[in-house]
């Protein structure tokens, strides 16, 4: 089972781009964020006649996920639990049916952050503080889940060309990486890293100051994985070349391929 995650940066702009992509790559779910649409005009047809099943969570002109499945989706939720107050949409989970076992997937678009400190960094970290409970919840299910999306942290300087421009932005401050450590220490298993190790491995260049001519970028896009999603790892990759073509996101895809 082919598991992708994508910060698409708007789907209007990306109405190419991304089809282009799903017909190359073949995802059997790609968890989306930043889609920037309400539910009711998104273009799920494009998705549909190429076998994906279609839910939403959307927003006009900001935020919103999306889960497309060529497998079957079953008990599909919407918002991340904890705070009934919360109308960003953020996060969207359901149940893939694989040939072998069913996978609860977690899409997420984590809050940014800035500037921090600040009202929007304690968003972050208050947030953050849910997806720990979401995942405590989910590990007592003892059921395999991956929790994807783009988590706007940097987890280890390593993750960053420059990490000393970073040192101060909410993704890369002490608080963040903190809490991004407290949810691997639940026994989650960062997938990317679990199959390669070293620097110079990055899902985000900004479109400013010829970041992706310069390989100046960030690791912010994760998928973390229960202990029993972990035990189905096959391999996790980076689609680097995507950000080279024509109308990039400024995120590239992220994908793990389950024995699912």
């Amino acid at each position: 089972m082919k598991i992708a995650t994508f910060n698409i940066n708007g789907i209007k702009a990306r109405i190419d781009a991304l089809p282009a992509w799903l017909d190359e790559a073949k995802p059997d779910v790609a968890l989306l964020q930043e889609i920037k649409s309400v539910d009711e005009n998104f273009p799920r047809e494009i998705f549909e006649e190429r076998g994906y099943n279609v839910e939403t969570h959307g927003q006009k002109s900001f935020n919103g996920v999306a889960i497309l499945s060529k497998l079957p989706l079953e008990d599909v939720t919407r918002g991340l639990p904890g705070d009934s107050d919360d109308d960003q949409a953020r996060y969207i989970e359901a149940t893939v049916m694989g040939d072998h076992d069913a996978i609860r997937v977690c899409g997420l678009y984590l809050p940014n952050g800035n500037p921090a400190p600040g009202p929007k960094y304690d968003y972050k970290l208050a947030w953050m503080a849910r997806l720990e409970d979401r995942a405590r919840a989910l590990l007592a299910e003892e059921v395999p889940f991956v929790m994807a999306g783009d988590y706007n942290i940097i987890p280890q300087s390593e993750d960053a060309a420059t990490p000393e421009n970073w040192r101060e932005d909410a993704l890369f401050r002490m608080e963040s990486r903190t809490a991004f450590r407290r949810l691997l220490n639940l026994g989650l298993t960062e997938a990317f890293r679990a199959r390669t190790q070293g620097p110079g491995h990055y899902s985000f260049w900004d479109y400013q100051a010829g970041a992706w001519n310069r390989n100046n970028g960030i690791r912010i896009d994760h998928l973390l994985l229960s202990p029993q999603a972990a035990d189905m790892l096959k391999d996790c990759q980076i689609d680097k070349e995507i950000r080279g073509r024509d109308k990039p996101s400024d995120h590239v895809p992220v994908w793990i391929d389950l024995a699912a």
